[in-house]
């Protein structure tokens, strides 16, 4: 098996202190990233993974951050420059959003939704790319299958998502002449804290254990493989792409 070496590579994960940003914090770590793990609300659970990737030999920081809110963005980044000195790797995955039918949603939630999802992803590649390496970066959105598929109640995170997958391929085009690679992951069902907030959870798990052909639902750590490889050498002509992590699920009718 190739060894995917990221010793002495810088990482910023939002959204990295549980589900999906925590199994990729974990995998980058054991490849040898040191890791700043922004989160917004829960600290222990940031805490818990900080411990993780210590305790792997790693150098971790616990950044608190709004991501939707400018004045809090630039905290992160002047704690990385403290801190760290560098970015290499940017991992665009903290999320948000509301579930609801048309007839509930305001245009509040869609600010709201769309602000945190899609928009923040511009301010948080403006800073980052500045921090990177002359011809060298990686950066990687996480989206969902809510931007191809249509979900009972995700209208607006959905939405969110396919602009998201829509800027991926807008701002490689601009950074990969600069040598950054700007990649999305898109992640099928996978049995997250996220997916408690969803009504039909309980049928969400069901139906979709029986239509992967895979035979089993996608974890964070599937999540996390695809983005290891997105961050390493390996990846090097991979741009503006959303790879789908599904188990082949969007692939049936």
């Amino acid at each position: 098996m190739f060894n995917i070496d990221l010793t002495g590579k810088k990482v910023l994960i939002t959204g990295g202190s549980r589900g999906i940003g925590r199994a990729i914090a974990l995998e980058l770590a054991k490849a040898g990233a040191d890791i700043a793990i922004n989160y917004v609300r829960h600290r222990e659970p940031a805490e818990k993974v900080a411990r993780e990737i210590e305790k792997l030999g790693r150098q971790a920081l616990i950044i608190k951050a709004n991501v939707g809110d400018d004045e809090q963005m630039d905290s992160i980044f002047t704690t990385i420059d403290e801190k760290f000195g560098k970015l290499d790797i940017l991992i665009s995955n903290a999320a948000s959003g509301v579930l609801k039918t048309i007839d509930d949603i305001t245009e509040k939630h869609w600010d709201w939704t769309m602000d945190i999802n899609a928009g923040a992803f511009i301010p948080l590649v403006q800073r980052a790319k500045l921090r990177m390496p002359k011809g060298k970066g990686k950066i990687i959105a996480v989206s969902s299958l809510g931007a191809i598929r249509a979900i009972p109640n995700y209208t607006l995170v959905g939405a969110s998502k396919a602009a998201l997958e829509s800027l991926v391929r807008h701002i490689s085009l601009e950074l990969a002449p600069q040598g950054i690679n700007v990649n999305c992951v898109s992640a099928g069902v996978v049995d997250t804290d996220a997916l408690k907030f969803f009504p039909n959870r309980d049928e969400m798990l069901e139906v979709s254990k029986q239509k992967i052909p895979a035979g089993r639902l996608v974890t964070p750590e599937d999540v996390a493989d695809v983005v290891l490889f997105l961050c390493s050498e390996l990846s090097s002509m991979v741009h503006g792409q959303t790879i789908i992590v599904d188990g082949g699920y969007s692939i049936r009718g």
